[in-house]
């Protein structure tokens, strides 16, 4: 079945409701055993303009396709950032936690650059809100599942963390060979498995997350 494009409907419901901004938010690299967790943010305005043509969730999207749309994302956003929480964070305060430092670290990024956190409304992927938690003095956030399939700014951040991430495992690759993450990007494939077998854990996996064989 073919899946609908994301509109800005519930954007624009936002907007309408008295939010000046809407910051699209979600993570990418959550289930990945090694690596970081990222989070993408997408801020639009009320004027904004219709998403790059075939923008979807980063999940519907071939990796050439993601490397396409990842800077048109960014231009079609007023502002966009991209907050990392690393595999040593995720093993000391857990997935949860991390994704929430990840979150504020994003929304630091966009408040230097200029962007009004306060007025905005902060769209979150999925059923829970992890970020409120991480903030002292946090912007309204409004969860919804499946937003990165449905909701324009949360497809853009989820291409724009997406892209950032894979290019992150990328060179993790070229300093830890071996396990395969230009291919599988940290995550638990049965040859990842095996590598790690084999090799043991690097600095960069998620101890935590592993195969008991694996230490």
């Amino acid at each position: 079945m073919a899946v609908a494009d994301p509109t800005l409907a519930v954007e624009r419901a936002l907007h309408r409701d008295g939010a000046r901004f809407v910051i699209g938010c979600d993570e990418v690299g959550r289930g990945a055993i090694a690596g970081p967790v990222a989070v993408g943010l997408s801020l639009v305005a009320a004027g904004v303009g219709e998403h790059p043509a075939g923008l979807r969730d980063s999940k519907l999207l071939s990796e050439k396709r993601r490397e396409e749309l990842s800077p048109l994302a960014a231009d079609w956003s007023l502002h966009s950032a991209v907050g990392l929480a690393t595999a040593e964070e995720v093993d000391t305060v857990g997935i949860m936690a991390a994704l929430g430092l990840a979150g504020l670290r994003a929304l630091t990024q966009l408040h230097e650059q200029g962007a009004r956190i306060h007025e905005s409304v902060v769209l979150l992927d999925g059923a829970h809100d992890w970020l409120t938690p991480a903030l002292s003095k946090p912007p309204r956030v409004q969860t919804q599942v499946k937003a990165d399939r449905d909701c324009a700014s949360v497809a853009a951040a989820s291409v724009i963390a997406k892209v950032h991430r894979d290019r992150i495992m990328r060179e993790l690759d070229a300093v830890f060979p071996g396990y395969g993450w230009a291919g599988n990007k940290g995550y638990g494939s049965t040859e990842h498995f095996a590598a790690i077998d084999a090799l043991g854990p690097s600095d960069v996996h998620r101890r935590t997350w592993l195969h008991p064989k694996a230490g």
